[in-house]
């Protein structure tokens, strides 16, 4: 019988971003590769990221959690899997403020009502180097990198930003002119990101909102991506176009992301939905490996 089969999950969603929780506390077991690509391909699991929460590694925190893509790869940061962790812990008796531990880094969550958190998604890195990138660039702001895109404008100029895991950015004034499921793939592996990237389209409503659109590594178009929102927010306020604190309007709604000055993290607030739970079928495992 497979090590997972028996355990309990819940399948939820942050604006629609899919995402199932797997809580692995007290055991030591980890999820491989094959067993993520496999859950995904359950009836009715198909998620983006599945977030596993294992005892904690660092003290003061709660939890180490490890985040998995659908294609079994690992990420280092998820803002709507994030705050589907937040819900589980508080339900299972966390306070309404505490630490979780990521490949990131260490996150605060805070609960700011039934189902809305705020999690501190920390300070973005934006250095070459550590978006990573391929080659020196002069200012990470705006990247050497153009595609052609059809009948639409060219895509060019990218920004790019770390917020855990790569993204670059690219601001038009209309999303709706460009098939990102069709450069989506392109530009995720782009020679330019050794360690592909995600990538959005950016269009600016207003210097307070933001309108957003994300291919997602390892996963496709998605819904939501916080992470992505957060970078995109940071990206907007080192050009100028948008306040460090703004509306970001996804496919799945909104969230409010705020680049504080104080200390430079970034901070994610909204809300989880819980769709429903279960316990893995053996039976999962069984079938042959994608």
């Amino acid at each position: 019988m497979d090590a997972l089969a028996g355990r309990p999950f819940a399948r939820m969603n942050g604006l629609g971003n899919e995402i199932v929780v797997l809580d692995l506390r007290g055991t030591a077991i980890a999820v491989t590769p094959e067993q993520a690509r496999a859950i995904h391909r359950a009836d009715r699991l198909a998620y983006d990221q599945l977030m596993v929460i294992h005892d904690p590694r660092t003290a003061g925190t709660l939890a180490y959690v490890r985040i998995l893509n659908n294609d079994g790869t690992e990420s280092g940061a998820c803002g709507n899997g994030a705050r589907c962790v937040a819900w589980i812990m508080t339900r299972a008796g966390a306070p309404g403020r505490f630490l979780v531990e990521t490949q990131a880094g260490v996150l605060e969550c805070a609960r700011e009502g039934e189902w809305d958190f705020t999690v501190d998604m920390l300070a973005p890195r934006l250095d070459w180097r550590e978006i990573p990138l391929s080659r020196e660039q002069a200012d990470t702001i705006a990247i050497d990198l153009r595609r052609e895109a059809g009948s639409a404008p060219a895509l060019e100029g990218p920004a790019v930003v770390n917020m855990g895991n790569p993204h670059a950015v690219f601001f038009v004034a209309d999303i709706e002119a460009y098939d990102l499921a069709a450069l989506g793939p392109g530009l995720e592996t782009d020679p330019m990101f050794p360690q592909k990237a995600n990538i959005s389209l950016a269009q600016i409503l207003a210097p307070g909102h933001i309108r957003l659109k994300v291919w997602e590594r390892g996963v496709g178009l998605t819904q939501a991506c916080g992470s992505a929102a957060c970078a995109t927010l940071v990206a907007a306020a080192r050009r100028g176009l948008s306040q460090r604190a703004a509306r970001v309007s996804l496919p799945g709604g909104d969230l409010l992301i705020d680049w504080r000055e104080s200390d430079g993290h970034v901070m994610m607030t909204g809300p989880v939905e819980l769709e429903f739970e279960g316990a893995f079928e053996d039976a999962i495992f069984a079938r042959p490996s994608a």
